[in-house]
């Protein structure tokens, strides 16, 4: 798991990128990303049901896509205001890079 004012961070810039149509919502639209090879990062929540995290962890594995652990389907779904989902995908690759920076920053201080 991430710290909570990093989790905060990327939340705010995941929200910045569904305006930009820069990431995909949702297990289909997240497979379907996958399967075209424009996936870059993904966010899953660790508490959405067994039955959606067995579509689509196998796959982002598969593909090698990097995943980030989310407390919760209500906090992930917050980011783009939904009540909650599953799994989040970043395609753009500006955006995935400032991303996986902030992550990579966190942990370097950690």
């Amino acid at each position: 798991m991430i710290a909570a004012a990093v989790e905060q961070r990327l939340l705010g810039l995941i929200g910045i990128g569904l305006r930009g149509r820069l990431v995909v919502v949702g297990v289909d639209r997240v497979r379907e990303a996958a399967g075209k090879g424009t996936l870059l990062l993904a966010f899953v929540a660790v508490d959405a049901s067994k039955n959606s995290l067995n579509k689509i962890v196998p796959l982002l594995e598969a593909k090698k896509v990097r995943t980030i652990d989310v407390q919760s389907a209500a906090t992930l779904g917050g980011a783009v205001n939904r009540e909650a989902t599953t799994v989040i995908g970043i395609v753009d690759a500006h955006l995935a890079k400032g991303m996986c920076s902030i992550l990579d920053a966190s942990v370097v201080r950690a």
